[in-house]
């Protein structure tokens, strides 16, 4: 049960994971009105387009919010994620925090989805006519990428690896049936993990 182990910050994470579950259902929402108004042959209907525009700009508010939390538990070092342990340090810079954020594969993930969205929106915005074309092929990207963070076991088969994943659910180890366990964890020594990435 969560509330035995001490020191946990779980909100950051429940809410990144939220986000990453709004940003999947919107991103579909949008994929699916977006194909209904590009195959609708009255062209003054415009309702299948307010709901692709909808579910397009909730999934852009769900992005910002995952990268927010990411941010967060990265920032602040809580190495109860995995995510921060396995690809930060307390002694990185701030400028090499923030690159810790696409160190990582999930990281990776959200980095193509936030600039997916910031191309979206554009093309929202500017392209008439292809809007509607091109944002369905965009918010399908975005439903596989949002799938890649999704991190849910679907009939025994994981899809995704989600960055909110905490470090006992990560690791199998006797240390995690401690409560305090928070109090024994070190950082993951970011160089050492980078020797083994590179030899």
């Amino acid at each position: 049960m969560d509330t035995a182990f001490k020191g946990e910050h779980l909100l950051p994470g429940h809410l990144g994971q939220f986000f990453i579950v709004l940003a999947f259902g919107a991103a579909l929402l949008s994929t699916i009105s977006y194909y209904f108004a590009a195959t609708n042959p009255d062209k003054l209907d415009k309702s299948w387009l307010f709901w692709g525009r909808i579910g397009f700009w909730l999934n852009t508010v769900s992005v910002i919010g995952i990268g927010s939390c990411l941010f967060y538990i990265i920032y602040n070092h809580l190495f109860e994620y995995h995510y921060a342990w396995a690809h930060s340090s307390r002694k990185l810079p701030v400028y090499y925090i923030i690159s810790s954020y696409w160190e990582g594969q999930e990281g990776s993930f959200w980095l193509w989805g936030f600039w997916q969205a910031v191309l979206g929106n554009v093309v929202i915005w500017r392209a008439k006519s292809w809007e509607i074309t091109v944002m369905t092929v965009i918010s399908l990207s975005q439903v596989l990428l949002s799938s890649m963070l999704i991190g849910v076991e679907f009939f025994g088969t994981r899809i995704g690896s989600s960055p909110f994943i905490l470090l006992r659910e990560a690791i199998d180890g006797p240390i995690f049936s401690r409560p305090d366990y928070l109090s024994f964890i070190k950082e993951y020594s970011y160089f050492f993990n980078m020797f083994f990435y590179w030899f």
